[in-house]
This record gives C-alpha cells, sequence and structure tokens, in this order.
C-alpha cells in the first residue's frame, strides 16, 4: 500500500540573484512498512526532498500526500499537528536538547502528543531498553558518545509511534560500529513497527540493506 504520493514536485532557490532548479518534476510512490534510501551526490536535493516530505518547506508546484492528506495544501498550523503527531526527524548533528537529560529528551515528543506521567514513564524507560542505553537515563547529551547520541536521537524519533520517519544522513558523523548499530535500529522499523523510513544518505552500508533505492539526480528521482 502506498503511504506517500509526490505529484511533478518542483522546488528552486534564489541563489546570488540567480534561480536554481533543485527539483524539477518529481513524481513517486512510497509504499508503508518499507525502509527506503534516497541516494545522491552532495547538493543533489536529497535534504529539500525530506523537508518537503515532513512539510518544514513547500514546492512550487505539484502535490505532496502522506496518509491521504495532501499537507502543502494545508494551514502551517495544521502541517505543523500533523508532523507532531505522525512523522518523526533524525539529523546528521542528532539535534538533542543539549539542556535535557536522555530521558527527558525522549519523553518530550510524547508531553507535545498529550502523553504525561506514568504512561510517559513507562514508555520512555521501555525505549531506553530497546535502545540498551538504560544506565543513560539521567545523563546529559554531551556526556554521551556519538554513537549514543544517534541512538537517542533515532528513539526520539520513534516513540511517539509516527506512520513516517526521515532520516537525514543519519550516520555521517558516526564510525563504523555506531553506524552498523543505528542501521539495525532504523531497519528493524518497518519489520517491527510498521514505519515506514525514508532515509537519505551516501552510506553503502545503509543502502544495501534497504527494501527500495532511488537516485536522486539532475532534479529527478530515479528507482
Amino acid at each position: 500500500m502506498t503511504l506517500i504520493r509526490l505529484s511533478n514536485i518542483r522546488k528552486s532557490y534564489l541563489e546570488g540573484g540567480v534561480r536554481r532548479n533543485v527539483l524539477e518534476g518529481i513524481t513517486a510512490d512510497f509504499p508503508r512498512a518499507k525502509f527506503i534510501v534516497i541516494e545522491g551526490r552532495s547538493g543533489s536535493g536529497k535534504s529539500t526532498l525530506l523537508n518537503l516530505l515532513a512539510g518544514i518547506d513547500l514546492p512550487d508546484s505539484g502535490t505532496v500526500e502522506i496518509d491521504g492528506q495532501i499537507i502543502n495544501r494545508i494551514t502551517e498550523r495544521r502541517r505543523t499537528l500533523f508532523r507532531r503527531e505522525k512523522i518523526g526527524f533524525i539529523f546528521q548533528s542528532f539535534n538533542l536538547i543539549s539542556t535535557l537529560t536522555v530521558a527527558e529528551n525522549l519523553r518530550f515528543p510524547l508531553e507535545l502528543n498529550g502523553i504525561n506521567g506514568g504512561a510517559a514513564h513507562t514508555t520512555v524507560r521501555e525505549m531506553l531498553d530497546a535502545l540498551a542505553l538504560p544506565e543513560r537515563a539521567h545523563s546529559f547529551p554531551d556526556q554521551l558518545s556519538g554513537g549514543e547520541q544517534q541512538r537517542i536521537a533515532t528513539g526520539r524519533a520513534v516513540i511517539h509511534n509516527p506512520l513516517l520517519v526521515l532520516a537525514d544522513e543519519p550516520t555521517g558523523n558516526l564510525d563504523l560500529e555506531s553506524e552498523l548499530r543505528v542501521l539495525d535500529l532504523l531497519k528493524g522499523l518497518p519489520e517491527r513497527h510498521a514505519i515506514t523510513v525514508i532515509c537519505a544518505t551516501h552510506s553503502k552500508e545503509i543502502a544495501a540493506r534497504a527494501d527500495v533505492v532511488y537516485l536522486l539526480e539532475g532534479g529527478r528521482l530515479h528507482g
């Protein structure tokens, strides 16, 4: 079944007075509960495409439909609520909140979705166990290794059980051992939780484990 339908997506930016076309008429369907990789050189538009899927940015033309909702035709507030409930985002730079503990970082998206108290506490504890980091609950991000931070960032992206996880070069700053740990987490999401994962990456290890691989080149998506 299709979760995402992109129809003739175009996106350009004005740079130094010159308009640069980044995405040029992308049309594609992404299935539910699959691990999908988007490859492409730096500057090919991978991050732009993920931002359009998240509703963080809007296309110049075309439609982005997720779970039956055309997200570029709704208000900014509705996009924010849609993203909060149904999308998780994993960044290369981790983006953990430095003033919150690990447990508090994990709890944050639960609270945004109205899950508090004992239910939130139990969910956070279960996630820490799943990440094999229960002893890190009260640590702050700067006390963690890069691999541990990315595992927590992955947990934070999925703890509210979204439909879709978007990962932008999630292992770009990691050593091979940490990369493989994060890859195991990502690969397990479609199989264990029916979460669709779309990962923009240069990593051949990640691409080799994907269910579907696309190449973004010349502003177009090639399957």
